[in-house]
């Protein structure tokens, strides 16, 4: 099986790709704030510990997907691309799944912010991220992560060779998925 990392700033629409991409494939969806709000119950997402424990749990699942011969997974995850730490981390993911003799393929995905705060307050976003919940705070974290991130790679940044950009700002989270089946000619389920 695979890892597909979906990657593109907040509430491009990750998520809702994943679910369409896991709806098409026998891969799992393992959107980022399924740790974040884990976490979030005990700490505060910029308190050491909560970094730490996130990254411990991801990195665990990580290894224990890996090991399956049958399993494989969708990550979401919101990549700066000037954050060293960041590029550490996919790399590592990266290296999980290549050292169990498994293919990663990456997916960014972009829009325009205007259509990214419409898709901040989504009820299916909404339902799923909890932390998310408060729209006022999601989008002035939305609006502020661009001062201090890139979220979207520069032309020619990211060089592997399973590596797939799409603008999706005018496509349905279905459409996507599609494009991602037939680029990376991924098995779809049996139906």
């Amino acid at each position: 099986m695979t890892c597909v990392i979906i990657t593109g700033p907040q509430a491009v629409g990750k998520m809702t790709v994943g679910q369409s991409l896991a709806e098409l494939t026998d891969l799992q969806l393992f959107h980022n704030h399924m740790t974040i709000d884990l976490v979030s119950h005990f700490f505060n997402y910029d308190e050491p510990a909560a970094k730490r424990l996130v990254d411990l749990f991801r990195e665990e699942i990580f290894r224990e997907v890996a090991r399956c011969k049958e399993k494989g997974l969708i990550f979401t995850y919101v990549w700066a691309f000037n954050e060293p730490d960041d590029w550490a981390f996919i790399e590592n993911l990266k290296s999980i799944f290549h050292n169990a003799d498994k293919e990663v393929y990456i997916v960014e995905l972009e829009a325009d912010v205007t259509e990214r705060l419409k898709r901040n307050a989504s009820e299916n976003r909404l339902l799923h991220k909890p932390s998310k919940r408060d729209t006022t705070w999601s989008k002035s974290e939305l609006i502020s992560s661009m001062e201090n991130y890139r979220l979207n790679s520069l032309d020619g940044e990211i060089s592997d060779e399973n590596y797939l950009k799409i603008n999706n700002e005018t496509l349905t989270a279905a459409e996507v998925a599609r494009k991602i089946v037939s680029h990376f000619n991924l098995s779809e389920r049996d139906k």
